[in-house]
């Protein structure tokens, strides 16, 4: 079988049984792949061809990304094995493919304390800048989602999120009372329509507004830091992790959350044991 007639089956499988991120995602990889290779029997390929083809896709690329394009060729070449011919030799499945494609040791990352984060905020005077970082560190929003609110998302405590990451059509954000009533009234100020959006600016912009504000109490701020401190906070608080997971970051799966949730140090750990058993 030609690997053009083997990638329009898969991608046409996909589009009838998958979400439209996960087809786009597929049909992103697939489709190059087709374009080096389409006239070629699937047999004839080899690692070789396949290692090349990864190393031009993803040059400079994270190496999460890397292990994502080539987990895409791999199920390709399952899904064809599985389906159509049991004797063809897939080309990924060899260590040293796994070994080059592997993920790397998840980051341990810095979550920032309660107190420093509300420092941040309370020393941010400018409005604007101030509804951002608390959409963030109150919400649990990703800056994008927070960048393409309008007034028409508002809907008191709840907000909506239109074309969200997850590829569902949209999702829900909750956010405490003062946050939703400020950020109301600061929406009608700004907007004239209500499809415009409340924060009109790009996401460097935003970037370099985060940054300076961390700034301000010393430390190195980026925008998913108020994120993952929204969701170490509240699951420290005794929030369940499912509504930290499904409410809070509306993850997919708790696996994913479970990497955002910052370490224990030795100090909390104890006096979290005193609060159960002291």
């Amino acid at each position: 079988m030609k690997l053009s007639k083997a990638a329009k089956i898969w991608i046409d499988y996909h589009k009838a049984n998958s979400r439209e991120n996960t087809v786009r995602a597929y049909e992103g990889t697939i489709s190059k792949f087709a374009h080096r290779f389409g006239e070629v029997e699937l047999d004839v390929i080899g690692t070789d061809d396949v290692l090349s083809f990864l190393n031009d896709l993803t040059n400079g690329q994270k190496q999460q990304t890397k292990k994502i394009r080539y987990s895409h060729l791999k199920a390709f070449y399952s899904f064809v094995k599985s389906n159509f011919d049991p004797t063809l030799n897939n080309p990924c499945d060899n260590p040293m493919m796994k070994k080059l494609f592997k993920a790397k040791t998840p980051t341990n990352w810095n979550i920032h304390e309660k107190e420093t984060v509300d420092e941040i905020i309370f020393r941010t005077i400018k409005p604007r800048n101030r509804l951002i970082l608390e959409l963030m560190a109150r919400g649990g929003m990703r800056i994008g989602e927070v960048l393409k609110l309008t007034l028409a998302d508002i809907n008191d405590r709840k907000l909506t999120l239109r074309d969200p990451k997850s590829g569902e059509e949209y999702e829900f954000v909750f956010v405490p009372q003062k946050v939703a009533d400020r950020l109301k009234e600061y929406a009608k100020s700004v907007c004239k329509q209500t499809s415009d959006r409340i924060f009109p600016i790009s996401y460097e912009a935003a970037r370099v507004m985060v940054s300076k504000a961390g700034k301000m109490v010393n430390i190195n701020l980026r925008p998913h830091d108020l994120r993952r401190h929204s969701a170490t906070y509240a699951s420290r608080s005794g929030v369940p992790i499912e509504i930290v997971s499904k409410v809070i970051l509306r993850h997919a799966n708790l696996s994913t959350t479970q990497r955002y949730l910052g370490k224990i140090s030795d100090t909390e750990a104890v006096r979290w044991i005193e609060n159960l058993y002291g």
